[in-house]
């Protein structure tokens, strides 16, 4: 029996020929990664273990996106003490201000995750690197803390769901379509503990912006990891970055599958998912006509150039945004930012009246940047629109494309790109 590209990844970092899932194994990691919330207590519990350097100061990343710029006192407090660490460990991936960016796009852009890796980060979304073809999931704090001590971590392999995208994608369809199409058809626990496998001749269409949201959102399902098979596109997107080696890997056409979805995207439309639950998907023309008083283009999800450029297009067809709208673009990374302004998006968005942001999660979790009163409704391109999520637990928060979101910001509404 062969084996598939996260038990081939997973085996090279544990010294073996072969994994098998449900083997508990402690493989080498190679990024740990933490940020401004969660880094703080994987620093204390490192203390109390009584080891006083990390592992390898190379292979830290500390990234202070949450609450960036500091919010308030405790945001700033926390920052500082993550600061002070970093220096004393001479960490050399601690980003902070004017270079802090969205982690999970950071890291990729900056060539510091490469194809191959193991990565463990103190945030769910850490599958985002999957995109890559690297192993990458999300870890509690006290797992960052014995990576920090030890490069090493303690897990059971998943076993694999695979998903083979075929058909022709329709007009407005991206990677936030799929993925919100198939955890509305599996639901938020269809992957538990599983690694998401993505195949087929879409994938092999999919820009690598898609294939980062797509990854992204395999927690989303209740996945161990998302992953794709890297390719000449992953090459192109890597080459120009890597700091390091890496190896492309491939799983072997007998690998055994725990089940496996056969997704026809010609019968995907542009998705919507509905509050409370990523699963309540839906297509954005069936939805009734529903008003809403904030949108939010960004996040480690959609907030890539690509995603901009798509919601600039948009956005400037329609020229003004609904005054009935707060409408907030938050480009992922300083890079983005800039690309962002060569290329006049951002006196679009400017120009039609909406508010550009710092890089920075802000609203996605309720941080800073927009969060919503009692009553109010935001379409977002984030991944999570649980209760509370983006503020007041009687606000609501509607998933969506960059697309869909910038068409929403036009007409007051959620819509879809064809009505503008």
């Amino acid at each position: 029996m062969g084996s598939t590209i996260t038990e081939k990844i997973l085996a090279a970092h544990c010294g073996k020929k072969v994994v098998e899932a449900g083997e508990f194994i402690e493989p080498k990691v190679d990024i740990v990664l933490s940020n401004d919330v969660t880094a703080p207590l994987a620093i204390k519990e490192f203390r109390k273990s009584g080891v006083k350097k990390v592992f390898d100061k190379n292979k830290i990343a500390l990234v202070m996106d949450h609450f960036t710029p500091n919010k308030d006192i405790l945001s700033a407090e926390h920052v500082k003490f993550v600061r002070e660490f970093a220096k004393e460990q001479k960490i050399k991936h601690y980003y902070e201000g004017g270079n802090v960016g969205v982690e999970h796009a950071l890291l990729p852009e900056k060539g510091i995750v490469v194809p191959g890796d193991v990565v463990i980060g103190a945030d769910s979304h850490t599958c985002t690197y999957g995109a890559l073809g690297a192993f990458s999931t999300g870890v509690g704090s006290t797992d960052v803390a014995a990576a920090m001590a030890t490069g090493k971590v303690w897990f059971k392999v998943p076993q694999s769901i695979k998903f083979v995208l075929k058909g022709k994608l329709n007009k407005w369809v991206s990677g936030k379509d799929i993925i919100l199409y198939i955890i509305g058809l599996i639901g938020v626990d269809g992957a538990l503990y599983q690694s998401m496998e993505f195949t087929g001749e879409i994938c092999k269409k999919l820009t690598m912006a898609d294939r980062f949201t797509i990854a992204n959102m395999a927690i989303e399902a209740g996945g161990k990891n998302g992953i794709f098979t890297p390719d000449e596109i992953t090459e192109k997107y890597i080459a120009k970055r890597a700091q390091r080696k890496y190896k492309f890997y491939a799983g072997d056409k007998d690998a055994k599958y725990a089940k496996t979805f056969e997704i026809d995207c010609s019968k995907i439309y542009p998705q919507v998912s509905m509050p409370f639950l990523p699963s309540n998907a839906k297509a954005a023309k069936d939805v009734k006509k529903t008003y809403i008083d904030q949108v939010v283009i960004g996040s480690c999800t959609n907030g890539r150039i690509e995603d901009l450029r798509v919601a600039a297009a948009i956005i400037k067809k329609g020229k003004k945004v609904n005054p009935n709208v707060r409408t907030l673009i938050i480009p992922a990374t300083p890079d983005v930012y800039s690309q962002a302004l060569a290329e006049g998006l951002m006196k679009t968005f400017m120009d039609a009246g909406a508010i550009i942001s710092a890089p920075t999660c802000g609203p996605c979790l309720g941080g800073h940047m927009g969060i919503l009163a009692s009553g109010e409704k935001c379409v977002a391109t984030t991944n999570r629109n649980f209760v509370g999520r983006m503020g007041h637990v009687k606000s609501e928060v509607i998933l969506a494309s960059p697309a869909v979101a910038a068409a929403s910001a036009i007409k007051g509404y959620i819509a879809t790109p064809d009505e503008i």
